[in-house]
């Protein structure tokens, strides 16, 4: 049986080396799975329901999809598009709507935070973020969503949305389930929370030299080196498990031991670390810097995508809307 899969990561601006780890590497584990038919998308329409500037926008979004070529996603293999350029989203959103009531949008912990983060901004397309990110899943039958954790509130919206939807329309909408992939929480370099561009310092871009990645790294917070004088602070756990990820579990054993013993050497971990980093992101920059050059190529993807994922929209609206007596 193939597995319907879809991923997006919104357009708020490049890609860093969480969205990398946390989400493009797994997009690449299932690009090259026989059993798994995925689609990639730029969910540009879900970034305005937050404030926003318009041209970042326009910019941002087809950064974000030249950051998913220059990582390695082959349009061949995938369908890579932009959420809004697929106007099925849209309306299945709208259709959606009228199963889920305001109260149970309202009590979801995302939309709490959302609305404590953005007091002056609590729009009704804030409120209907699940709403749209359902008929996202949906709207191509994807049964499986490789999310974090924190995303599960919303996935049992899709779930709940697709049985309503069952029960009242007869419709044949899956129940979206969750599956991880390696690296899907990506800490800060701060030492709480997770890697975020809203937060100053906790990122590193994937546009970044060695040098900048260095001053990025020196920047993290550390202790005095040793756990003779207390337990290992949150800042150095993070920093070992870039440790882990970029040059092996081995390496980050060592300095474990050594932070048990003789004291680990910041200045020289974070040097190594930039290196070992700058090694992986290198040839995604080398890609990148030819993709920027071929627009011919880039607006041949973006169009391609969008008409290949309206192909599978419809016929899923074609459904709902019959089902719904709308056609």
């Amino acid at each position: 049986m193939t597995n319907r899969v879809l991923s997006g990561i919104r357009a708020t601006g490049r890609l860093h080396l969480g969205n990398y780890l946390g989400a493009v590497k797994g997009m690449l584990a299932l690009q090259d799975d026989p059993d798994i038919h995925p689609l990639f998308m730029v969910a540009d329409a879900h970034t305005i329901t937050t404030p926003y500037d318009v041209e970042e926008l326009k910019t941002n979004r087809r950064e974000v999809l030249i950051d998913y070529l220059a990582a390695g996603l082959d349009p061949e293999r995938s369908i890579l598009f932009l959420q809004s350029m697929v106007p099925g989203h849209y309306e299945l959103a709208f259709l959606f709507s009228s199963v889920v009531s305001i109260a149970r949008m309202q009590h979801l912990p995302t939309f709490k935070d959302k609305v404590r983060q953005y007091p002056e901004h609590a729009t009704m397309a804030l409120l209907n973020y699940p709403v749209l990110m359902s008929a996202d899943i949906l709207l191509y039958q994807a049964n499986l969503v490789p999310v974090g954790i924190d995303q599960e509130p919303h996935l049992e919206v899709s779930r709940y949305i697709a049985r309503k939807m069952n029960e009242q329309y007869g419709t044949s909408f899956p129940e979206p389930k969750r599956f991880a992939t390696k690296g899907e929480y990506v800490p800060s370099l701060q030492g709480e929370g997770k890697m975020s561009k809203s937060v100053a310092g906790s990122f590193i871009n994937l546009t970044d030299t060695e040098s900048e990645i260095l001053d990025r790294l020196k920047a993290a917070p550390t202790d005095g080196g040793t756990g003779k004088v207390g337990t290992m602070p949150q800042g150095v756990r993070n920093l070992l498990t870039f440790v882990e990820l970029f040059e092996g579990t081995d390496a980050m054993k060592e300095y474990e031991q050594l932070y048990e013993n003789d004291g680990i050497r910041y200045g020289d971990l974070k040097k190594r670390l930039a290196t070992a980093i700058f090694q992986e992101l290198e040839p995604i920059q080398e890609r990148r810097s030819e993709l920027v050059k071929d627009t011919a190529f880039v607006d041949g993807v973006i169009e391609t995508g969008a008409t290949k994922a309206q192909v599978l929209a419809e016929e899923t609206l074609a459904e709902v809307r019959e089902k719904m007596g709308l056609a």
